[in-house]
Order: C-alpha cells, then structure tokens, then sequence
C-alpha cells in the first residue's frame, strides 16, 4: 500500500488547482485521474472567461494547468480509475484498479458527466451522430444540418463553435428564454446560419445508419414535426460523479451534488470536495480553481496543524 499525505480524485481545474497548493504546501501530493488530465475543460471549444487569457481553447487551457501541476513535483496518474473509498478512519483508503492508497486526507475533484435527453435513438446513434462534445465531434459536421439541445451556456458556446463549421445550425430549448450569459445570447443571436426553436423538446432522434432526422414537440403550440438534421449536440447539463463518495459515507444533496461548506469540508474529517461534484451554485473553471486551492489549503492546515488552524 502506497502513503501520501494527500490523494486528489480527479484532474480537472479544481484537482489540478489543489494538486499544485497540495505541493506548495510541502504535502506529498497525488492526483487520480480515470482518462486524461484536464477533465471537462478539454471539451471546451473556446474559453473566454478565464481571467489571463482573452481567448483559449479548452484543450490548451487544460494542458497548461496539467503542465504547472506536474512541475510543483505533483504526481498524476492518469488513466487510474478509483474503485472504492474507506474514508471514516484517520487513515484513508483509496482502492484504484492498479493499487490500494493511504492518505493522511482526500480531495474529492471528479468532476461531473453529461446529462442525456432520455428518447429514443440517443444511446443507439451514439458516435453516428450523436454527440456530447462539441471540439471532440464537431469538424465531423462541416457543411452539414446540425441541432443543439440545451439553453445554458454549454449548449451556446457549442452552438457558436459549430456554427463556424456546419451549414445551418438549430438549437432547441423547451423555454422560451436561454439562461446563459448575455454576451453568449448576443453572439448567437448574430450567426446568419443559426435558428432558434423556442419552447422545443426532442422527442426522438431517427436515422437508419446515420442520423437523418428528429422528432420535434412544440409545448407552446402543441405541434409535433420531423426535422432533417445530419446531426445531434446533447448539451443540457451534468451530472455529478459522486456515487463512490456517497457509497463511502460523504453526504450528498438531493441532486446528488457534494455537500460542502464555504472551507470545501465534507461532513468527514480530513475529507474535502471542489469543482463541479459540488453543491457550489456556479460551475465554471474559475470557481473550480478556486474551490480547488481553499481545500488543498484545509487539507495542509487538517494534516500539518498550524498555530492558524482551526478545526
């Protein structure tokens, strides 16, 4: 059995912010990660929010900050994927698919998934025209009839991204009004090959090898139509990865959200949560960051005991 003073699930913004304050700090750090170092933010066609950078790719982004956790002498183990979770003794136990680990506290950093519409023919045209990533799947649609279904900000930045590629783009949103930044809604609302269908829902998504069309419902008007689409961008939120942390004794909230108060504490000792698994109300990279470094932070302070601490 391997022992670290802290072991981090998750390389995403919030386990790579609290991999390199977990460094800093002088604590021997290890970040677990089930595929590769960046989480969500590689998805990220384009960030524009992140203070420092004007503009830069998702993909960039990440590897920069997996690049700056690396060099505070952080170890990432990428590919590693956490199989159970014994969190209640003073010891921790992290049990991957590799190893057994032992540390002194835990960060849980693993992030979220993405949320499915739940009709016919989304799982069966997965990868035929399906997609949920917008940078991963969308030069495979230049030129061709796309639809986007979500109303948040994810659905509008892959919105705008795959307006620049596909020839005609529509995004169906069951309301009647986006809940993204205005700046987002301002952008769309520009693109000449962009049409919005208010007050939509997806009712089946229909091909034969390939997508070729969807069934669409109009709540407002209560009229049902097929719309020929080459392809479909599921983009209606996430959901937390949170089941072997609740299966490990950490409360969770009806969601399935972390619970975590404003130190990043669980309702464990020496056990902490940042980033997207959270019930934090604002899931963007700049808050995952942050939430990421305040629990390195209260992991040094629990671990080493400062004069400062305060339990």
């Amino acid at each position: 059995m391997e022992n670290w003073d802290l072991v981090i699930i998750g390389a995403g913004a919030a386990g790579l912010a609290a991999g390199i304050y977990g460094a800093r700090s002088g604590l021997k750090t290890l970040v677990l990660e089930e595929k590769m170092a960046g989480g969500t933010t590689l998805d990220a066609p384009l960030v524009e929010n992140y203070p420092g950078f004007q503009n830069i790719s998702g993909v960039e982004l990440a590897q920069k900050m997996a690049v700056h956790c690396r060099s505070t002498g952080v170890a990432i183990h990428e590919f590693e994927k956490v199989l159970s979770l014994d969190l209640k003794g003073e010891k921790k136990i992290v049990k991957t698919n590799k190893t057994t680990y032992q540390a002194k506290a835990v960060i849980i950093a693993s992030g979220s998934h993405y949320s499915e519409i739940g009709v016919p023919g989304e799982k069966g045209f997965l990868g035929r025209g399906v997609s949920y990533c917008g940078i991963c799947d969308g030069p495979l649609f230049k030129g061709k009839r796309v639809l986007v279904v979500g109303g948040g900000n994810t659905a509008l930045i892959t919105a705008l991204y795959i307006a620049g590629l596909a020839s005609e783009v529509k995004v169906a949103h069951r309301r009647d009004a986006f809940r993204a930044q205005e700046a987002l809604v301002k952008a769309l609302k520009e693109k000449a090959n962009v049409e919005i269908l208010w007050n939509t829902e997806v009712k089946e998504i229909k091909g034969e090898k390939l997508v070729n069309k969807v069934t669409i419902f109009n709540s407002r008007t209560g009229e049902t139509k097929e719309l020929p689409v080459d392809g479909v961008f599921v983009q209606v939120g996430e959901t937390p990865n949170s089941q072997l942390a609740k299966e490990a004794g950490v409360e969770v909230d009806k969601d399935g959200y972390i619970t975590i108060d404003i130190r990043q504490r669980t309702n464990i000792a020496g056990v902490y949560a940042a980033g997207d698994v959270t019930n934090h109300p604002v899931k963007q990279v700049g808050t995952a960051v942050g939430q990421g470094i305040t629990a390195a932070l209260e992991a040094y302070g629990y671990i080493r005991r400062p004069y400062y601490y305060k339990q």
